[in-house]
């Protein structure tokens, strides 16, 4: 087995990779960078895929690999699987080869939640929804099928839902809410975001998960928990991720719901560092936390690139989230969930602002089409202990 050195090796080749190396070159121009990733193509903006490829025609293939190799000198293997973190001997397996480091970077993100289908059509006709490849995928079956079934209701479920329909695509989307968005948003708000799906002209199937189902050359069947069956062409599943974190768990390192890592994004073994939607992080406003979101995987991503070359930063950035569908974009700070009680401060019809409260405390924002104001509501984040309701009404505009 040969074994092959880098100063500083990242297990994962998705936007944190990216960032990450970017990061150690700011700090270390020369250092070697190897980047191991099981995906079939360089890092690339993963957002685009379930939002601007779809809708914005000036927004072309070209703009979605983000050229890490070439702007950074790293080493990118590709279709490389890693197997094994040997922290004592600062090794990692992969495959059939070794890779030895002086500092690791654990960035192996999630694997999305698979549908409980028996899928006869080899990947053809069903998919789960992450990579470029499923993308790729799902932009071939929308141009040669008639009608596609998205599962979940969340942000990716959403999107594909918006981005199919928006595409002349007979689209249906199975969610487990009593109406689409309503685990996040308060209840008036949920119903006007699923009837910008309704009047769009998606079939919306409310309240029911899916049980099991069948695909195969011919289409897809779905069997519902409350006893339906929706029938399609081809299905896609957008049920969230399962985080990645059983090679560090395997090599020993603290591990819960993600790997912990310190302030400064340092696991608990030397010279081990983890990052993006498989790090749990001490945020500075919201204590310890797992952000899935493409702004932590950009940010987490470059202060831990500099802290592995030496820079001992404590990484104090709170991320920000957000979606974008039929011409509304919204974006969030902090802990969305309707179950909370909320102070809405609507602008107009179309703009406002949610404030969501534990114990009359703030713990989340929401920006409903309201741009350039997440530092007004991380700043709102920051001074929770001092705000009453009153203070709300007004301060973000």
């Amino acid at each position: 087995m040969t074994t092959t050195h880098f100063d500083y090796l990242i297990v994962g080749g998705g936007m944190v990779a990216d960032t990450a190396a970017r990061g150690i070159r700011e700090i270390d121009a020369d250092g070697s960078i190897g980047i191991l990733s099981d995906d079939i193509d360089e890092p690339y903006t993963r957002p685009a895929l379930s939002k601007k490829l779809w809708t914005d025609e000036e927004f072309t293939w070209d703009k979605v690999p983000l050229g890490t190799s070439g702007d950074t000198g790293a080493d990118i293997r590709l279709q490389t699987r890693a197997t094994a973190i040997r922290p004592d001997e600062h090794e990692v397996d992969a495959d059939d080869q070794t890779f030895s480091y002086g500092k690791l970077l654990i960035a192996t993100g999630g694997k999305p939640v698979p549908l409980p289908l028996e899928d006869r059509s080899n990947g053809e006709r069903a998919l789960s929804f992450r990579t470029a490849e499923d993308y790729r995928r799902l932009r071939a079956l929308a141009k040669d099928v008639g009608r596609i079934a998205v599962v979940g209701g969340g942000y990716i479920g959403s999107e594909l839902a918006a981005a199919l329909v928006q595409n002349g695509v007979d689209t249906v989307l199975i969610h487990t809410g009593s109406v689409l968005g309503d685990a996040v948003f308060p209840a008036g708000l949920a119903e006007r975001f699923e009837k910008l799906f309704r009047d769009a002209g998606v079939e919306i199937v409310a309240g029911s998960r899916v049980t099991q189902g069948e695909a195969d050359a011919d289409g897809v069947r779905l069997s519902l928990e409350n006893g339906d069956e929706v029938r399609a062409d081809a299905v896609v599943s957008g049920l969230g991720i399962e985080v990645a974190a059983d090679l560090a768990e395997k090599a020993g390192l603290t591990v819960g719901d993600g790997v912990h890592v310190d302030a400064q994004l340092r696991a608990s073994v030397d010279d081990v560092y983890a990052a993006g939607d498989v790090a749990s992080y001490p945020d500075r406003l919201l204590g310890r936390r797992r952000v899935e979101h493409v702004d932590n995987a950009n940010e987490q991503g470059r202060a831990a690139g500099r802290n592995l070359a030496g820079a001992a930063e404590a990484y104090t950035h709170t991320p920000y989230y957000y979606s974008a569908v039929f011409g509304i974009r919204y974006e969030a700070v902090g802990t969305l969930d309707s179950s909370l009680e909320t102070v809405e401060d609507w602008l107009d019809a179309e703009r406002g602002v949610v404030y969501y409260l534990d114990d009359d405390r703030v713990v989340g924002v929401l920006l409903w089409n309201v741009e350039e104001s997440r530092d007004a509501a991380r700043s709102v984040l920051a001074e929770a202990d001092t705000l009453t309701r009153d203070d709300l009404v007004g301060r973000i505009r």
